[in-house]
């Protein structure tokens, strides 16, 4: 007896969809308020651009939800040849976004971040490794081929250079190997090996991270050290505490309107919400925060397959992940990196991949019981 195709639709999870499009809206109308009375045409262009690649990332997400994941697990080799091709690519012929130093997008017709595509490619062809090596995970050999298969993305994006996806890459390894079933045994003696290396390798890291890469971390632990580097720092604290508890209007915060908080439509925007909604708002958008990534944890309980809990455990990840340091370097408490807040950041292909992630886990969720 054949199923009916549509029936899969009714395992849609709506809760998780309605949430990312307010969150998504919501970026749309922080960004306006970041960008108001801007001059510079790139700023100027931040809202068309965000509602059209917002557009185009829901006709991928509603894609890639419709598209049975292990279907992309079955061609994760090929999938594995473009992210790498795309990361070679983006090196030989990519251009700086932002009037920064990364050299991080390609213009294939619209410019695209291809070190954010790779974000969700890695956890299609990561968790098809780990899944095939299911019985095994608790190897050296397995956890160091595991190591190999991200690590060369991963180093790709550190040439660009891009220490804070790098570091995005490391946490969602950590998060998915966890979540294939690595011992806790195994767990900590990975971390001793790290804890060991990490103090050897630090010199050379630090040899051959960029000037303001350096001067990012010496702001954040020595904040006297360059007042130019730190200032975004203070001006994002002056801008969280002048919110109150709700905040000074829409459009109306003084350290966003009058300009004396950059990058706000980007790194900065958790400082112009809550300038402008106060803690109250915080709250609010944390708790949204917070949903879809209960959601996607949800999905991960319910996959009937190891690859959809470790697709749905690599989502969740980098949502928390991003959305942890976002927040942590508005505050103060982690040093600036880039990445952006999910959803609510300006950043075309960062919409792009995120909503992506959410289609991933739509597709596991939507498969949960045998149609």
């Amino acid at each position: 007896m054949r199923s009916n195709p549509t029936s899969i639709w009714r395992q849609f999870d709506f809760v998780l969809f309605a949430t990312t499009i307010v969150l998504s809206i919501f970026g749309v109308l922080m960004i306006r308020s970041a960008t108001l009375d801007a001059i510079d045409p790139d700023l100027i262009a931040r809202v068309p651009n965000q509602i059209r690649y917002g557009l185009i990332s829901l006709v991928v997400m509603f894609a890639l939800a419709a598209l049975d994941y292990r279907l992309l697990g079955g061609i994760y080799q090929w999938l594995y040849v473009i992210m790498v091709g795309l990361l070679i690519a983006v090196l030989a012929f990519g251009t700086t976004g932002d009037g920064g130093i990364t050299q991080g997008w390609l213009n294939l017709g619209i410019p695209i971040q291809p070190a954010e595509i790779a974000k969700v490619l890695i956890i299609v062809t990561l968790g098809r490794f780990l899944a095939d090596n299911f019985e095994r995970i608790d190897s050296w050999g397995t956890i160091f081929r595991s190591l190999i298969h991200i690590g060369v993305p991963a180093a790709l994006i550190v040439a660009q250079p891009d220490l804070g996806m790098t570091i995005v890459f490391g946490v969602m390894w950590f998060v998915m190997v966890w979540g294939a079933g690595l011992p806790l045994k195994r767990m900590a003696q990975a971390v001793a090996v790290v804890l060991i290396v990490l103090p050897l390798a630090a010199p050379v890291v630090w040899s051959q991270m960029e000037q303001y890469q350096r001067d990012r971390v010496l702001s954040f632990v020595f904040e006297d050290s360059d007042p130019d580097a730190a200032y975004n720092i203070r001006q994002a604290r002056i801008s969280i505490g002048s919110g109150g508890l709700l905040g000074e209007g829409y459009g109306q915060g003084s350290q966003n309107t009058g300009r004396f908080l950059r990058v706000r439509h980007t790194d900065f925007i958790f400082a112009v919400i809550a300038e402008e909604f106060g803690f109250a708002g915080c709250v609010v958008v944390m708790i949204l925060l917070g949903v879809v990534i209960l959601r996607i944890l949800r999905g991960a309980r319910l996959a009937v397959d190891p690859l959809g809990s470790l697709i749905c455990y690599g989502v969740a990840a980098f949502i928390f992940f991003q959305t942890f340091v976002s927040i942590g370097m508005n505050l103060g408490l982690m040093p600036v990196t880039g990445l952006t807040l999910p959803f609510i950041s300006s950043g075309g292909t960062s919409l792009l991949s995120t909503l992506a992630g959410v289609g991933l886990a739509q597709s596991v969720i939507m498969r949960r019981a045998r149609v």
